[in-house]
C-alpha cells in the first residue's frame, strides 16, 4: 500500500492518499479545493490514477475538491450514503467495506460532530489505521455545536467505535492545529483532556456545551458548497474566491 498524509494550511485539514501498489489506483480522503494542483502533482509523481475521493462528512471549514478532481481526472465521488447527495457517485455505510484493489476500508458511523459523520478503519499488514475525520482529534475532538452535532452522540461514537479498538491502533485525524501528525488509541484514552481517563459522559457533555466557540468563518458557504460536492456557491466572499476561480484546464 502507498500512503501519504497531506495538509492544507489555512484550515489545518489533513488529506490522506491511499493507493494500491498493484492496480496503481488511489483514493483521497477529505481533499481540499485549495490543494488540487498539489494533489494532482503527488499523483503524477507516484504514477497513480485517482479512482475516488472519499468524504468523512460535509465539512464546515473548507470546500472539498471532489467535484474539481472528478472534472480533471474522471474520479468518482464517495460520501456517507445517508446524505443522499445527488452529486455523489458512491454512498458508503457501516457494514459495507469500501474496496479499492488491496485497500479495504471499513466505514464506521460516528455521529456527534455531525449527524452523518463516518470514520474509516484500515487494516494494513500488522497495523490498524483509523481515519477519524473530525470526530476524534489528537488530544481533542470535533465541535458539536452546529450541523446537528450532539455531544452525547460524539461521546458514544468515540467510546463505542474508537476506544473499543486495540490500543495500538494508529489515529489519523482530520485536523491538527499544533503540527502533530498521528496518535494512537492508547494515547487518546490516557491523555485526551476531553475524553481520556474514563471521563464520565455527563462531564463531557457539560464541557462541550459550555465551550462557547466562535462562529466558523467559512460555514455559510462551505456547507452548501460541500453538499454540492465542492461546487462554489455564489456567496463565497472575495477573500476566499481564488480557488473557485482557478482554471480547470491546468
Amino acid at each position: 500500500m502507498i500512503f501519504r498524509q497531506l495538509i492544507e494550511s489555512d484550515s489545518s485539514t489533513y488529506t490522506y492518499l491511499l493507493a494500491c501498489e498493484q492496480t496503481r489506483q488511489a483514493v483521497l480522503i477529505d481533499p481540499v479545493l485549495e490543494t488540487v494542483e498539489r494533489d494532482l502533482q503527488v499523483l503524477r509523481d507516484l504514477d497513480l490514477k485517482l479512482a475516488v475521493t472519499l468524504e468523512t462528512h460535509v465539512h464546515a471549514d473548507h470546500l472539498t475538491s471532489a467535484k474539481r478532481l472528478r472534472d480533471r481526472t474522471g474520479s468518482q465521488i464517495a460520501c456517507p450514503a445517508m446524505l443522499r447527495l445527488p452529486c455523489a457517485d458512491i454512498g458508503v455505510s457501516e457494514g459495507h467495506p469500501f474496496v479499492l484493489g488491496e485497500i479495504v476500508l471499513q466505514p464506521l458511523f460516528t455521529p456527534g460532530h455531525t449527524d452523518h459523520h463516518h470514520a474509516y478503519l484500515l487494516e494494513a499488514d500488522l497495523n490498524k489505521l483509523l481515519f477519524t475525520g473530525d470526530a476524534l482529534l489528537i488530544e481533542g475532538c470535533g465541535r458539536t455545536d452546529f450541523q446537528s452535532g450532539n455531544a452525547g452522540d460524539l461521546y458514544n461514537s468515540i467510546h463505542n467505535k474508537f476506544f473499543s479498538l486495540p490500543d495500538e491502533t494508529l489515529v489519523y485525524p482530520g485536523h491538527d492545529y499544533e503540527g502533530r501528525h498521528v496518535s494512537s488509541i492508547a494515547q487518546e484514552k490516557a491523555r485526551n483532556p476531553r475524553l481520556g481517563k474514563s471521563r464520565p459522559k455527563e462531564d463531557f457533555v457539560e464541557l462541550m456545551d459550555g465551550l462557547d466557540l466562535p462562529y466558523p468563518r467559512k460555514i455559510d458557504f462551505a456547507v452548501p458548497g460541500n453538499e454540492a460536492c465542492g461546487e462554489c456557491p455564489s456567496n463565497v466572499p472575495e477573500a476566499y474566491r481564488g480557488p473557485c476561480l482557478a482554471s480547470d484546464q491546468g
